[in-house]
């Protein structure tokens, strides 16, 4: 490998990843597993853990020398290795590294984690290889050289030119990230005529049919071949073989003019499932993300239907796990699960594979921002698509103990899955739909594609963009959703009616004097009803004050309201006679994430109203606000958030008047226990019964 140094410093190292050293007994990654409590162990975690023990696996590092075979010093660190320089290194000055090494491929069937091999039913293997060679880590302008231990996280790592030149049995098919330099020694000229065809097709088109796969499985090789790629500027280097892979392609036409190639290679296990599915999905790929960010600037992207647990992205190369059953049988879960699965992996050649942040210590760049866009291809897709990351899914899940921040390093999240996943995805979800709107949010979040395609960002970079682009002030909004653990949940707390004093003593006579006959009476007064009084028996001891109540109001209040009014501006004299209701709705924020309170108002007529409050509101008082409605007319109720877009914790507080929670009960009786006398007699009856008899 040759490495050329485009930092203004003097290199006297370089730092290479040994990805593989994380299957080595006593890594970093093996020994910083935490496992479960005694008394339970998965049969699966107690055989990797034998197998890793019998350090069958990881580098053998035979030879480190330069261009000229002169043996270099090296210096293993668990999963890093650090190659001394006979010279440092100048600014724009280029080195070159021989390795001589290998490693054991891991088998799926006992360790599979991104790379693998497998034997699949007729006998033949399917191989998924990357992480395959010591990788050179990256030399920032943050942080110097990354050389964090590969305890999970992936990694972060520097663009490149390859050139691959892969020996296998004839039989075998390859898919690999670049573009093959010779089809004409490695495809029949029927595949290529049908990879022509493909590029113009309405529907993905067998490259190689599954009968042809089928054949070549079993077929025994007469000879090896070379399968030789090129790549250029990309991030790393991945690959597929097998002798039974399927393949089908179809071209499309991306909205700058190029034709890109969209195909999957899978094994007849991947059967019905692959062929309807994985090629359609990375076209739905191409479509939302060219839209959403940029156009897809390779010439293909390839999903293979690889021996590993999910998914793994490469650039132009995504593995897929999901498969239907044996009988060719599928669940919904699979189904879904397949497509988005492929999408998501596709997805990231633009996330990180384009926009080429640092894993490693910002999980949430790449795959939050993926998880973001996958959910909108996939709803693009399939409206029947169930969605994993719409804010109201992470509502709950947002109130759970032990959280970290988004803006947490990558390896010490408790929970990736919801952190750097779906907690972001939600979050964009919300930028988008609900605080900075669909125009806004899509011209930044292209804008921030554009600035940092093959550069690295740091979060500050895409925080920056998002707010400069659409001239939207988003500091709220970052500080709660990625740098606490908050939730949402706004609570309206009371709603109080008011009219105006309009300084008329009879009228606000009249006012008082009605309140006080609507308001309750007491047990007492209700009881006492029709009780002959002694002012009803001796009349005479009725006076002035049994004529006129105390809102009786006398010539001398009217005198001096008539003298205040008449000092008032005729604006001021306007606004006492304004006979609207004022609503003061008083809110509180129990959940701590400040949020735009979003009102749906429903009035007596049945008209409703929609009353965004923007979050801006919390900014002097982030526990209680209260806001003032007028209107002419009469509220009836009033929801919070009604159509769940800001992630509410909590939805029993969001309603006036508060509405009943509903939900069904189950009935159930207890079955009947037998004690030891009885299991033992009836023990021959019971074995018969669980053989069937």
């Amino acid at each position: 490998m040759r490495y050329e140094n485009r930092s203004p410093d003097r290199l006297s190292y370089l730092w290479l990843q040994l990805d593989q050293n994380r299957f080595k007994p006593h890594s970093t990654s093996q020994e910083s597993l935490s496992d479960p409590l005694a008394g339970r162990l998965s049969y699966a975690r107690l055989r990797e853990m034998r197998l890793i023990e019998s350090g069958d696996f990881g580098y053998q590092i035979k030879a480190v020398t330069d261009q000229n075979g002169k043996a270099l010093p090296t210096m293993i660190t668990d999963s890093m290795m650090r190659v001394d320089l006979p010279q440092p290194l100048a600014p724009g000055a280029s080195t070159s590294l021989i390795i001589d090494y290998q490693y054991n491929i891991l088998s799926a069937k006992e360790l599979s984690n991104r790379t693998a091999y497998e034997i699949l039913q007729d006998g033949s293997p399917n191989y998924f290889i990357s992480m395959w060679y010591p990788r050179l880590a990256a030399y920032t302008d943050y942080g110097g050289w990354i050389t964090k231990a590969f305890l999970y996280g992936e990694p972060a790592i520097d663009f490149a030119d390859f050139d691959v030149s892969i020996t296998v049995p004839e039989t075998f098919t390859l898919a690999a990230t670049g573009v093959l330099q010779n089809p004409d020694k490695v495809l029949s000229r029927t595949q290529r005529q049908r990879l022509e065809q493909a590029e113009t097709a309405q529907k993905p088109l067998f490259i190689i049919t599954p009968d042809e796969a089928a054949e070549n499985a079993v077929r025994q090789a007469d000879s090896e071949v070379i399968w030789h790629y090129k790549a250029e500027n990309v991030r790393d280097f991945a690959f597929a073989a097998a002798p039974g892979f399927i393949w089908d392609a179809q071209g499309y036409e991306t909205a700058d003019g190029r034709m890109v190639m969209a195909q999957s290679l899978y094994p007849a296990e991947g059967e019905p499932l692959w062929s309807r599915y994985s090629t359609p999905a990375i076209i739905q790929t191409f479509e939302t993300y060219g839209r959403m960010a940029m156009d897809y600037p390779w010439p293909h992207a390839t999903s293979i239907n690889a021996p590993i647990r999910s998914g793994m992205e490469y650039p132009m190369l995504a593995a897929n796990a999901p498969r239907p059953e044996k009988d060719g049988t599928y669940s919904r879960r699979t189904k879904y699960g397949l497509i988005g699965v492929v999408i998501h992996e596709v997805g990231h050649n633009w996330f990180p594979m384009i926009v080429n942040s640092d894993e490693r210590h910002w999980l949430w760049m790449d795959e939050g921002l993926n998880s973001f866009l996958d959910e909108l291809a996939l709803a693009e897709f399939d409206p029947d698509a169930p969605l994993r990351s719409e804010p109201r899914d992470l509502a709950e899940r947002m109130t759970r103990p032990n959280q970290v921040p988004i803006m947490t390093q990558s390896d010490a999240y408790i929970n990736r899955g919801i952190t750097g996943y779906a907690k972001v995805s939600a979050a964009l979800t919300i930028l988008r739909e609900t605080v900075m709107g669909r125009e806004a949010f899509d011209f930044a979040f292209r804008e921030y594609v554009r600035r940092w395609a093959f550069k690295r960002p740091q979060p500050a970079d895409f925080f920056r963009t998002m707010e400069d682009a659409s001239g939207i002030d988003l500091d709220w909004f970052l500080r709660g959703w990625f740098y606490s653990t908050d939730h949402v949940d706004i609570s309206l707390d009371q709603i109080t009616l008011a009219t105006i004093d309009t300084k008329n003593p009879d009228v606000e006579a009249e006012w008082k004097r009605a309140q006080k006959a609507e308001a309750p009476r007491s047990i007492t007064l209700q009881r006492d009803e029709g009780m002959e009084r002694r002012t009803d028996r001796e009349p005479h001891l009725r006076d002035f004050y049994n004529a006129h109540d105390e809102f009786t109001v006398a010539p001398s209040d009217r005198k001096a309201s008539e003298k205040l009014i008449a000092k008032l501006e005729p604006w001021e004299q306007e606004l006492l006679a304004l006979g609207s209701n004022l609503y003061f709705l008083d809110f509180s924020n129990k959940g701590g994430l400040v949020m735009p309170i979003l009102l749906e108002i429903t009035y007596e007529d049945g008209s409703t109203e929609k009353r965004p409050i923007p979050a801006e509101i919390w900014r002097s008082n982030q526990s209680h606000v209260t806001k003032l409605i007028i209107t002419d007319q009469t509220i009836q109720s009033i929801s919070i958030d009604p159509n769940l877009e800001t992630a509410d914790a909590d939805m029993t507080n969001n309603h006036w008047p508060r509405k009943p929670v509903e939900t069904r009960l189950e009935l159930f009786k207890r079955a009947p226990q037998k004690n030891l006398m009885q299991k033992l007699e009836g023990g021959a009856d019971d074995e018969a019964k669980s053989n069937g008899g």
